[in-house]
Protein backbone atom coordinates (compact mmCIF):
# COMPACT_ATOMS: atom_id res chain seq x y z
CA UNK A 1 0.00 0.00 0.00
CA UNK A 2 1.63 3.19 -0.70
CA UNK A 3 1.22 6.72 0.86
CA UNK A 4 -1.81 7.63 -1.40
CA UNK A 5 -4.00 4.99 -1.12
CA UNK A 6 -6.69 5.30 1.63
CA UNK A 7 -9.07 2.32 2.32
CA UNK A 8 -12.15 3.72 3.67
CA UNK A 9 -14.23 1.72 6.59
CA UNK A 10 -17.42 0.50 5.18
CA UNK A 11 -19.17 1.86 8.08
CA UNK A 12 -18.44 4.99 6.99
CA UNK A 13 -19.98 4.50 3.60
CA UNK A 14 -23.28 2.72 5.21
CA UNK A 15 -23.29 6.02 7.46
CA UNK A 16 -23.03 8.57 4.58
CA UNK A 17 -25.45 6.21 2.34
CA UNK A 18 -28.22 6.71 5.31
CA UNK A 19 -27.16 10.52 5.54
CA UNK A 20 -27.98 10.56 1.86
CA UNK A 21 -31.12 8.91 2.39
CA UNK A 22 -32.38 10.75 4.98
CA UNK A 23 -31.57 13.86 3.25
CA UNK A 24 -33.24 12.77 0.38
CA UNK A 25 -36.47 12.13 2.80
CA UNK A 26 -36.11 15.88 4.28
CA UNK A 27 -36.07 16.86 0.26
CA UNK A 28 -39.27 15.01 -0.35
CA UNK A 29 -41.23 16.36 2.97
CA UNK A 30 -39.94 19.82 2.99
CA UNK A 31 -41.23 20.29 -0.63
CA UNK A 32 -44.61 19.70 0.89
CA UNK A 33 -43.86 22.41 3.96
CA UNK A 34 -45.09 26.17 2.86
CA UNK A 35 -41.96 28.20 3.77
CA UNK A 36 -43.07 30.97 1.65
CA UNK A 37 -39.92 32.05 -0.50
CA UNK A 38 -37.82 30.13 1.92
CA UNK A 39 -38.39 26.90 0.00
CA UNK A 40 -35.68 27.19 -2.68
CA UNK A 41 -32.77 28.08 -0.65
CA UNK A 42 -33.74 25.07 2.37
CA UNK A 43 -33.86 22.62 -1.06
CA UNK A 44 -30.53 24.29 -1.97
CA UNK A 45 -29.05 24.03 1.30
CA UNK A 46 -29.79 20.00 1.42
CA UNK A 47 -28.57 19.55 -2.14
CA UNK A 48 -24.99 21.17 -1.65
CA UNK A 49 -24.95 18.80 1.42
CA UNK A 50 -25.68 15.92 -0.38
CA UNK A 51 -23.55 16.65 -3.37
CA UNK A 52 -20.32 17.64 -0.73
CA UNK A 53 -20.75 14.18 1.12
CA UNK A 54 -21.21 12.66 -2.84
CA UNK A 55 -18.17 14.35 -3.27
CA UNK A 56 -15.96 14.34 -0.20
CA UNK A 57 -16.34 10.38 0.04
CA UNK A 58 -17.84 8.49 -2.76
CA UNK A 59 -15.74 10.45 -5.05
CA UNK A 60 -13.08 10.39 -2.45
CA UNK A 61 -12.28 13.98 -2.25
CA UNK A 62 -11.50 13.92 1.35
CA UNK A 63 -8.54 12.02 0.69
CA UNK A 64 -6.92 13.61 -2.29
CA UNK A 65 -4.18 15.58 -2.96
CA UNK A 66 -4.14 19.06 -3.01
CA UNK A 67 -3.77 19.76 -6.62
CA UNK A 68 -7.15 17.05 -7.04
CA UNK A 69 -9.01 19.63 -4.41
CA UNK A 70 -7.56 22.79 -6.28
CA UNK A 71 -9.11 21.28 -9.78
CA UNK A 72 -12.39 20.84 -8.30
CA UNK A 73 -12.35 24.53 -6.29
CA UNK A 74 -11.37 25.77 -10.19
CA UNK A 75 -13.99 23.78 -11.93
CA UNK A 76 -16.55 24.75 -9.02
CA UNK A 77 -15.22 28.39 -9.26
CA UNK A 78 -15.58 28.62 -13.37
CA UNK A 79 -19.36 26.77 -12.77
CA UNK A 80 -20.04 30.05 -10.30
CA UNK A 81 -19.02 32.61 -13.25
CA UNK A 82 -21.15 30.61 -15.56
CA UNK A 83 -24.26 30.74 -13.26
CA UNK A 84 -23.31 34.63 -12.58
CA UNK A 85 -22.81 35.37 -16.41
CA UNK A 86 -26.46 33.43 -17.21
CA UNK A 87 -28.36 35.09 -14.11
CA UNK A 88 -27.43 38.66 -15.03
CA UNK A 89 -28.46 37.93 -18.99
CA UNK A 90 -31.81 36.70 -17.78
CA UNK A 91 -31.58 39.91 -15.26
CA UNK A 92 -31.73 42.28 -18.31
CA UNK A 93 -33.79 40.88 -21.10
CA UNK A 94 -36.61 43.20 -20.09
CA UNK A 95 -34.57 46.41 -21.01
CA UNK A 96 -34.27 46.29 -24.27
CA UNK A 97 -38.27 45.13 -24.60
CA UNK A 98 -37.28 41.90 -26.51
CA UNK A 99 -38.01 39.66 -23.38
Amino acid sequence: MTRHDHVVPLPVYFAVFTTLLVLTAVTASVAFVDLGSLNVYVALTIAIVKASLVLLYFMHLRYSSRLTLLMVGIALFWLWIMILLTMGDVATRGWFGLG
